[in-house]
């Protein structure tokens, strides 16, 4: 079962080549993110022991990452199917064929406890999303999926130095070199120190470029604002997560190291400050509305760097964070994503009284907005609480302070923005387009946003469960 998380998407994105009507193919999207959260909720459930050899293995860790791509993909390819029917006159077998080959990928980081298959698994993503952002073909998509690819692959490069030295750093130790994560963890308090440190840096600084922390996110504005809304969902809540899974893989080492924890958690809060200083900062009066949602993942990102930085409590704050993020996120793109084809536009100057035209998008988008910038009773008041409260008690005021304030600015400036989009008059100087609300364009993000309401007025006892046993894995209290 655990391989067919990875194969059945595959044979999924054959499929979708060799069907040779554009109205169809979409089709195989929702057949096969079904099958998929179905196997999803089976290994969650139950997940086979460790295959020989210690090279598979779904923990838990990989479980809470495995469920929130599942669920996120399944809604986006319901939604694609009502998308793409507006796109007839544009092949859509790139989009489909690279949406699944993603799924697999994704579906093998969560799996995999080899840190160089891992790697192999997460460059695919990269490289399977980059003509899915270039799927509205003109100059400036070519110039964001050219963006994200440079910033992207040198990322992946220099995580792929990190690796070479934390495999070398156990040769210098006189151990067999080895990248499987339980040896690594068994040794890790005789890695070679120096060669440790490097490897740490690296592979940080290497998949923080693919989470999109600052001041490594300059790929993120270009790459969300023009690629399709689901398309931006994915990204946000999907590669996003990947990439911090993979810094989680990182983190468990140096736990085990006992030396090198100290140091990676002050540079993951360091650097999640950072990215909601920059977020805050370029999210005033930004006048385009996808750009926007851009800076408020580079925002995020910053609250799951603090939360796993600040350790103990904040752990669990950061992995339901990574749930709620990645959820809220696609409802936000998705409804952005409607507002986008019915306006033709993406910036307030012309996008005004969305609530007027397109009802049921324009209150899912500023439930989102509402959801995302941290207010109850949505789930990720829950998870951002968690983390606050965690730096206060930790006696970690400065961080809670300058976290709080953050928000307050970040919400500001995003209100700035979807209030005068949302409410009013929609504009009469501009001729309206063929599109409005329909069941599959807006059911799958209505569905995700009455799933971020239940999560936080009442979370599952399961979920609960897993986020705990995860949150133990890195190091919290039982």
């Amino acid at each position: 079962m655990l391989f067919a998380l990875v194969l059945l998407p595959l044979i999924g994105a054959l499929f979708a080549w060799v069907v040779p009507d554009n109205r169809l193919r979409p089709l195989t999207l929702p057949v096969v993110a079904t099958i998929h959260l179905v196997l999803t909720a089976l290994l969650v459930g139950n997940a086979p022991p460790p295959s020989p050899g210690g090279w598979i293995w779904l923990d838990p860790l990989g479980k809470v990452v495995l469920l929130c791509i599942s669920l996120l993909f399944a809604v986006c390819a319901f939604y694609a199917v009502g998308y793409l029917a507006y796109r007839q006159k544009r092949s859509n077998r790139i989009l489909c064929m690279g949406l699944l080959v993603c799924l697999s990928a994704m579906g093998l980081v969560t799996i995999t406890q080899h840190l160089g298959l891992l790697w192999v698994a997460l460059e695919t993503t990269t490289v399977s999303m980059a003509p899915l952002i270039y799927f509205n073909q003109n100059a400036r998509s070519i110039e964001a999926t050219w963006k994200y690819l440079l910033i992207c692959s040198v990322g992946i490069a220099l995580a792929l130095l990190g690796l070479l030295f934390l495999a070398y750093s156990t040769y210098v130790a006189h151990r067999d070199a080895t990248l499987l994560l339980g040896p690594l963890m068994a040794s890790a308090r005789e890695l070679n120190a120096g060669w440790f440190h490097a490897a740490a840096i690296f592979l940080l600084v290497g998949y923080g470029s693919k989470m999109g922390l600052a001041p490594l996110h300059t790929w993120k504005p270009d790459a969300y604002g023009e690629a399709p809304g689901l398309v931006g969902a994915l990204l946000a809540g999907g590669l996003v997560n990947c990439a911090f899974l993979s810094i989680l893989r990182v983190y468990q080492i140096c736990l085990a190291s006992g030396t090198e924890i100290h140091f990676f958690q002050q540079t993951l809060v360091g650097m999640g400050l950072v990215s909601m200083a920059f977020a805050a900062v370029f999210m005033a009066h930004q006048s385009d509305f996808k750009r926007m949602l851009a800076y408020s993942s580079v925002e995020h990102v910053g609250i799951l760097a603090i939360g796993l930085g600040l350790g103990k409590g904040g752990l669990y704050g950061a992995l339901f964070h990574l749930l709620n993020n990645g959820l809220t996120k696609g409802v936000l793109f998705l409804s952005s994503g409607n507002i986008h084809r019915s306006y033709s536009n993406k910036t307030t100057d012309v996008v005004k009284g969305a609530l007027t035209r397109l009802p049921w998008s324009g209150g899912l988008f500023l439930a989102g907005f509402i959801a995302i910038t941290g207010s109850p009773p949505f789930s990720p008041f829950i998870s951002e609480y968690t983390i606050v409260s965690s730096a206060f008690i930790e006696g970690r005021h400065l961080v809670g302070w300058l976290f709080l304030l953050f928000l307050v600015i970040v919400f500001i400036g995003m209100a700035l923005t979807v209030l005068p989009m949302v409410m009013g008059a929609p504009p009469t100087d501009t001729e309206p387009t063929d599109y409005e609300d329909r069941l599959l364009t807006v059911g799958p993000p209505f569905f995700m946003m009455a799933v971020i309401l239940v999560l936080g007025i009442w979370p599952p006892g399961f979920l609960v469960t897993l986020l705990k046993d995860g949150a133990v894995m890195l190091g919290a209290q039982p």
